[in-house]
């Protein structure tokens, strides 16, 4: 078979780990051969597409990025012409399908194509872990270690100054990052878009953590919003008509300042947590994730996706994957909630 492969969506540590894990048993056990589809769904709509042999993947687990780049350009686009174009292009390369790695936004994409008869297989790749379907995504693990050392460092710099630091972190609607970050990082807040917070439940951490002596640091997810006031950071939608956001540390650093009279600064990690090499943890799940892809398309598994069930990889079908977004349970928030303060 000639499988395509493409990246898509955010860039995320541990994609050229799923790619070589794909090419390496593809091309050993399958004899399969492969094509790169360059910068996501942007290559199988302007037929910018190479092919891809074994040596062109060696030593990827550990590099960051994609070889393949990446963009969020779709099909369904206007004028990109849809499942009709793809089917053009892959005929064009005698492709028999394609593996789809990306997040949320691709993976519903694929399932689109695939309920119009296109074959492809998931990969669910994203840092912020919300995908349906799977316990973890690849790239989640990276994201929260380099979050964890930057809030690490931070609270050095705040302890000195005696200052309250306000962290933002990435994780879209879902605020698996920030929990997870904040309650390593021995956060004294921690502020996510699941449970509604209010600006006085916010100062009162942060004052019951100066009355100990302490430095106050708060970690909000960048989909956090203040409970009763108009507090959140959006800035118009993208091509999916998703909210984009990023800013909220910063709205919420003078309100703070203001109410509790403790010198407040803000830091956005941002696009530090994609950049970078994967932790170990991902180079094993995304290899993982990208030889059980190459299985479900020898098995001719269209429209399914493949996923981590405790310790386990199985296939999902894509409508399930993308059905709801995964979101912090409010009893995860609670066991770190006691901690606040």
């Amino acid at each position: 078979m000639k499988i395509g492969i493409l990246t898509s969506g955010g860039d995320c540590p541990g994609l050229n780990a799923v790619i070589r894990g794909i090419v390496l048993k593809g091309d050993k056990v399958y004899e399969h051969t492969f094509l790169g589809i360059r910068d996501g769904y942007r290559g199988l709509v302007e037929d910018d597409i190479f092919t891809l042999p074994r040596k062109q993947v060696r030593g990827l687990s550990k590099q960051g990025g994609t070889i393949l780049g990446t963009s969020r350009t779709g099909p369904y686009g206007e004028g990109n012409g849809g499942a009709e174009r793809v089917r053009e292009v892959m005929d064009k390369h005698e492709m028999d399908g394609f593996i789809a790695i990306g997040g949320e936004g691709t993976l519903t994409v694929a399932r689109m194509l695939h309920e119009e008869g296109v074959p492809v297989i998931g990969v669910p790749k994203t840092i912020d872990n919300d995908l349906s379907a799977t316990d973890v995504t690849f790239g989640f693990e990276t994201a929260v270690a380099i979050a964890t050392e930057s809030i690490d460092r931070l609270r050095t710099t705040a302890e000195s100054h005696h200052r309250c630091m306000v962290v933002e972190v990435m994780g879209r609607d879902a605020g698996w990052i920030a929990l997870n970050a904040g309650i390593a990082s021995g956060a004294h807040a921690i502020l996510i878009p699941e449970v509604p917070v209010t600006i006085e439940q916010v100062t009162g951490w942060v004052q019951a953590t100066v009355n100990r002596g302490r430095a106050p640091v708060v970690v909000a997810a960048e989909g956090f919003r203040l409970a009763g006031e108009d507090v959140s950071a959006k800035h118009g939608v993208d091509h999916m008509g998703r909210p984009r956001f990023g800013g909220i540390a910063e709205q919420l650093t003078p309100i703070i300042e203001e109410r509790t009279g403790i010198e407040t600064r803000s830091m956005t990690l941002g696009h530090l947590q994609r950049g970078g090499v994967p932790t170990s943890y991902d180079r094993v799940l995304a290899t993982r994730f990208g030889t059980a892809a190459i299985d479900a398309v020898h098995r001719k598994e269209w429209g399914t996706m493949v996923a981590l069930k405790g310790t386990d990889i199985v296939s999902v079908e894509l409508a399930e994957a993308t059905s709801e977004i995964k979101s912090v349970p409010r009893e995860r928030w609670d066991e770190a909630a006691i901690l606040f303060g």
